[in-house]
């Protein structure tokens, strides 16, 4: 990893860790709680807002909105395996999902479980805040019988990973995560970030999370 390309302090900075961890890796800065916007951002976010105003107003003449949201989950489900490199696409979801039965394709069955995790994570926020809690829970419906199961489902990394290295070393990696401490710092300030309602408009902090 560069430190030379990373120009946003704000962020998070570029840190060099010790002994065995003596590579570089991102340390990222603590979400910011106040931001100065922009008058284009503000006319942006009005447009987003009025948008979404329209999107709930259609939403409730419809008898079941879960029809119109599920097939942009299923979108998202298969953007967000295909980074991991899992291979399926729209129509074989769908053919799964119609047939009721439990799909033989890996790729698919880890597809479903994106959309499973979706599913499990808006039951529990009925009843619990947006926490670790929730997330270690998502994530062990995530790896269920599927590539990467023996990665201990369920709780948070305790060894270095890294991004593009030709070499499968941090040393020559494009982007290395936080080491553990660094992560775990990191997950406890979005954790407060995301209950303790800072003053600012609801999609600027839906990003920011």
């Amino acid at each position: 990893m560069r430190p030379e390309d990373f120009q946003a302090p704000q962020m998070g900075r570029p840190k060099k860790g010790l002994g065995r961890f003596g590579f570089w890796y991102f340390d990222p800065a603590p979400i910011p709680r106040d931001l100065d916007l922009s008058v284009d951002t503000v006319m942006a976010l009005s447009a987003a807002d009025t948008a979404l105003g329209r999107l709930a107003g259609v939403a409730r003449l419809l008898r079941d909105p879960h029809h119109l949201v599920r097939p942009y989950v299923v979108r998202e489900a298969l953007a967000s395996s295909r980074i991991e490199g899992t291979q399926a696409s729209l129509s074989d979801v769908f053919q799964a999902v119609a047939s009721g039965s439990s799909p033989t394709d890996n790729n698919v069955l880890e597809v479903q479980n994106y959309i499973r995790a979706m599913d499990r994570g808006l039951e529990l926020l009925v009843e619990l805040p947006l926490s670790l809690r929730v997330i270690r829970t998502i994530h062990e419906t995530l790896l269920q019988d599927v590539r990467g199961r023996e990665k201990r489902p369920g709780e948070f990394r305790e060894t270095p990973v890294w991004i593009g290295s030709p070499t499968d070393a941090p040393d020559n990696a494009t982007f290395v995560p936080p080491l553990t401490e660094e992560m775990l710092e990191a997950l406890r300030d979005w954790e407060l970030f995301a209950n303790d309602n800072p003053r600012m408009p609801l999609l600027i902090r839906v990003r920011l999370r």
